[in-house]
Protein backbone atom coordinates (compact mmCIF):
# COMPACT_ATOMS: atom_id res chain seq x y z
CA UNK A 1 0.00 0.00 0.00
CA UNK A 2 1.10 3.69 -0.53
CA UNK A 3 0.57 5.51 2.44
CA UNK A 4 0.41 9.21 2.64
CA UNK A 5 2.40 10.39 5.58
CA UNK A 6 -0.40 13.03 6.73
CA UNK A 7 -3.28 10.18 7.70
CA UNK A 8 -3.72 6.95 7.25
CA UNK A 9 -5.27 7.14 3.59
CA UNK A 10 -3.72 5.13 0.52
CA UNK A 11 -2.80 6.84 -2.29
CA UNK A 12 -0.03 8.90 -4.83
CA UNK A 13 -0.95 10.96 -7.29
CA UNK A 14 0.82 9.05 -10.85
CA UNK A 15 1.74 12.41 -12.09
CA UNK A 16 3.32 13.21 -8.27
CA UNK A 17 5.57 9.84 -8.54
CA UNK A 18 6.36 10.93 -12.14
CA UNK A 19 7.61 13.84 -10.94
CA UNK A 20 9.93 12.53 -8.37
CA UNK A 21 7.40 14.08 -5.37
CA UNK A 22 7.61 11.79 -2.82
CA UNK A 23 7.41 13.87 0.30
CA UNK A 24 4.01 12.91 1.02
CA UNK A 25 4.72 9.28 1.33
CA UNK A 26 5.35 7.43 4.19
CA UNK A 27 8.04 5.10 3.83
CA UNK A 28 9.64 6.03 0.50
CA UNK A 29 13.25 5.00 0.94
CA UNK A 30 11.92 1.18 2.52
CA UNK A 31 13.33 -1.28 0.21
CA UNK A 32 10.94 -3.60 -1.79
CA UNK A 33 11.39 -7.10 -3.17
CA UNK A 34 14.25 -7.90 -1.27
CA UNK A 35 13.73 -11.58 -2.13
CA UNK A 36 12.89 -11.77 -5.50
CA UNK A 37 14.16 -11.75 -8.78
CA UNK A 38 15.42 -8.90 -11.14
CA UNK A 39 11.99 -7.57 -12.25
CA UNK A 40 8.42 -8.39 -11.73
CA UNK A 41 4.99 -8.30 -13.89
CA UNK A 42 2.59 -5.36 -13.00
CA UNK A 43 -0.96 -5.91 -14.41
CA UNK A 44 -3.33 -3.73 -15.16
CA UNK A 45 -7.48 -4.94 -15.20
CA UNK A 46 -8.75 -2.15 -16.73
CA UNK A 47 -12.60 -2.39 -17.69
CA UNK A 48 -13.10 -2.44 -21.44
CA UNK A 49 -10.20 -3.50 -21.95
CA UNK A 50 -7.73 -7.13 -22.27
CA UNK A 51 -5.39 -7.75 -18.82
CA UNK A 52 -2.49 -5.84 -20.23
CA UNK A 53 1.17 -6.29 -18.03
CA UNK A 54 4.82 -4.89 -18.39
CA UNK A 55 7.62 -5.85 -16.13
CA UNK A 56 9.50 -3.22 -14.15
CA UNK A 57 12.84 -3.89 -12.63
CA UNK A 58 13.23 -4.37 -8.59
CA UNK A 59 16.71 -3.27 -8.34
CA UNK A 60 18.28 0.11 -9.25
CA UNK A 61 21.67 0.29 -11.34
CA UNK A 62 24.27 1.21 -8.06
CA UNK A 63 26.92 -1.17 -8.32
CA UNK A 64 25.87 -3.85 -6.46
CA UNK A 65 22.71 -3.59 -7.36
CA UNK A 66 20.09 -2.76 -4.51
CA UNK A 67 16.28 -3.27 -4.18
CA UNK A 68 14.16 -0.37 -5.24
CA UNK A 69 12.63 2.03 -3.08
CA UNK A 70 8.63 1.98 -2.44
CA UNK A 71 9.20 5.66 -3.95
CA UNK A 72 11.04 3.90 -6.84
CA UNK A 73 8.17 1.48 -7.13
CA UNK A 74 5.49 4.05 -7.26
CA UNK A 75 7.24 5.86 -10.36
CA UNK A 76 7.74 2.21 -12.13
CA UNK A 77 4.35 1.52 -11.70
CA UNK A 78 3.04 5.26 -12.79
CA UNK A 79 5.25 5.07 -15.72
CA UNK A 80 3.87 1.57 -16.82
CA UNK A 81 -0.01 2.92 -16.31
CA UNK A 82 1.17 5.77 -18.51
CA UNK A 83 2.37 3.63 -21.19
CA UNK A 84 -0.74 1.65 -20.98
CA UNK A 85 -2.87 4.68 -21.66
CA UNK A 86 -0.81 5.61 -24.22
CA UNK A 87 -1.11 2.35 -25.97
CA UNK A 88 -4.89 2.25 -25.30
CA UNK A 89 -5.36 5.85 -27.00
CA UNK A 90 -7.20 5.26 -29.86
CA UNK A 91 -8.15 1.67 -29.55
CA UNK A 92 -11.80 0.88 -29.55
CA UNK A 93 -12.99 -0.70 -25.98
CA UNK A 94 -14.39 -4.28 -25.78
CA UNK A 95 -18.05 -4.58 -26.71
CA UNK A 96 -20.84 -4.05 -24.32
CA UNK A 97 -17.73 -1.44 -22.29
CA UNK A 98 -19.03 1.47 -19.86
CA UNK A 99 -17.46 3.94 -22.01
CA UNK A 100 -16.63 5.85 -19.11
CA UNK A 101 -13.79 3.77 -18.73
CA UNK A 102 -12.06 4.77 -22.06
CA UNK A 103 -8.30 5.92 -21.40
CA UNK A 104 -6.53 8.64 -23.87
CA UNK A 105 -6.70 11.90 -24.90
CA UNK A 106 -9.94 13.61 -24.26
CA UNK A 107 -10.60 10.71 -21.80
CA UNK A 108 -9.27 9.20 -18.53
CA UNK A 109 -5.43 10.51 -18.62
CA UNK A 110 -2.26 9.97 -16.21
CA UNK A 111 -3.17 13.02 -14.53
CA UNK A 112 -6.41 11.19 -13.43
CA UNK A 113 -5.04 8.42 -11.42
CA UNK A 114 -3.59 7.48 -8.11
CA UNK A 115 -1.81 4.40 -7.33
CA UNK A 116 -3.32 2.66 -4.18
CA UNK A 117 -1.47 -0.54 -3.76
CA UNK A 118 -0.24 -3.53 -5.46
CA UNK A 119 -1.56 -6.91 -5.40
CA UNK A 120 1.04 -10.09 -4.93
CA UNK A 121 -1.36 -12.34 -7.77
CA UNK A 122 0.71 -15.30 -9.22
CA UNK A 123 4.14 -15.88 -8.83
CA UNK A 124 6.85 -12.85 -10.13
CA UNK A 125 3.36 -11.15 -10.54
CA UNK A 126 1.57 -7.91 -9.53
CA UNK A 127 -2.00 -6.59 -9.83
CA UNK A 128 -1.69 -2.35 -9.55
CA UNK A 129 -4.84 -1.44 -7.59
CA UNK A 130 -5.73 2.24 -8.42
CA UNK A 131 -8.12 5.14 -7.92
CA UNK A 132 -9.54 7.39 -10.46
CA UNK A 133 -9.52 10.82 -9.22
CA UNK A 134 -11.82 12.96 -11.34
CA UNK A 135 -15.41 11.29 -9.93
CA UNK A 136 -17.17 13.15 -13.57
CA UNK A 137 -15.71 10.60 -14.71
CA UNK A 138 -17.53 7.35 -13.42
Amino acid sequence: MFYALSNETCGIRCTDALSDRFSGLRDCDDPMFQDRGPSVSIRLMWPGYAPWSRQIPTRDFRSPPQPITLAKLAKNVSKTIKRFIENMDGQPLEDGADPRYKVGKGHIGIEDIELVGLQHVSMGSWQAHIRLRRQDRV
